[in-house]
């Protein structure tokens, strides 16, 4: 009997929050343009043709910007957990990271820049992606790493601490860049690679912080948070705190996000394969001597 996936996400209210920033999104969405272009940057070095893509997670139409002229992409289809969290226009596709509704072998790429940090079951999910691309189809992820928004993480922390208070968990937890490296290779991806950059944003003072994550949607969704109203005692030690330690250069606040962006290609044939330990004709005692010996 295989084990139940945990659910550390409340999906659910993922999908409310995105419907429902979802005319305010513009005013706060710089962060997720930011991702998506850095992710699509990744097309750029790339000969290859992707004729038809899927972006997952693709609100307020960042991914359709991101990839307006690269990959050869002809077919482009928009999809969020509720069409109301789309742009206007084009192909339009209410779908679930952890339930795709994609046919084995039938996209040419999947662009993943602002779903899978909220995802229960993220290897599941790239299974499926996968699964849905064809031999030689690429996948482009991104998700937040371990080093985002820690600054807050720990003021909510101490100030619960200091002050008594029952703690709860304001800050989901994130994969580390070995563990997302893993998933690639546990979901199957020929040629997987894992690399993290860390995003800073510069805040005047900590409340516009916290805004800009609410209206990006991005707000609290954890499982385990509680339900009651915070306390205004704890959120006002916890930004004087924020402020105190994440205050930097004219006493602006530096908020980090760590990004692990993801690739990994469906297998085939024609693909480069490492060669097999012990495969190699030169030695490296004989590689590391000077030219000149």
């Amino acid at each position: 009997m295989m084990a139940e996936t945990p659910r550390i996400f409340d999906r659910a209210l993922v999908r409310r929050r995105r419907v429902r920033h979802a005319a305010s999104l513009p005013d706060a969405d710089f962060l997720l343009r930011e991702i998506a272009e850095r992710l699509a940057e990744r097309l750029d070095d790339l000969t290859a043709a992707f004729p038809t893509a899927v972006a997952l997670g693709a609100r307020g139409g960042i991914a359709r910007d991101a990839l307006a002229g690269r990959g050869g992409i002809r077919t482009l289809i928009e999809a969020d957990l509720d069409v109301r969290a789309l742009a206007p226009g084009g192909l339009r596709l209410a779908a679930d990271a952890e339930a795709a509704p994609f046919a084995d072998r039938s996209l040419d790429l999947i662009f993943a820049a602002a779903d899978l940090h909220v995802t229960n079951d993220l290897p599941g999910a790239l299974i499926q992606c996968r699964r849905a691309l064809r031999p030689d189809g690429l996948f482009l992820g991104a998700i937040f790493g371990p080093a985002t928004l820690l600054p807050v993480r720990q003021a909510f922390l101490e100030a619960e601490a200091a002050l008594g208070a029952p703690s709860s968990p304001h800050v989901a937890p994130y994969v580390d860049i070995r563990d997302a490296a893993g998933l690639l290779q546990r979901a199957g991806f020929a040629l997987p690679v894992a690399d993290t950059e860390i995003i800073t944003v510069s805040y005047a003072e900590p409340f516009k912080a916290l805004a800009d994550l609410r209206q990006m949607g991005e707000a609290n969704v954890l499982m385990e948070r509680s339900r009651r109203p915070l306390r205004r005692d704890v959120l006002m030690a916890a930004m004087t705190r924020l402020q105190a330690t994440a205050a930097g250069a004219g006493g602006r606040l530096a908020i980090p996000y760590e990004i692990v962006f993801l690739t990994g290609w469906a297998p085939a044939p024609t693909q480069q394969k490492p060669l097999a330990r012990g495969s190699g004709q030169v030695s490296l005692i004989d590689a590391l001597k000077p030219k000149d010996q």
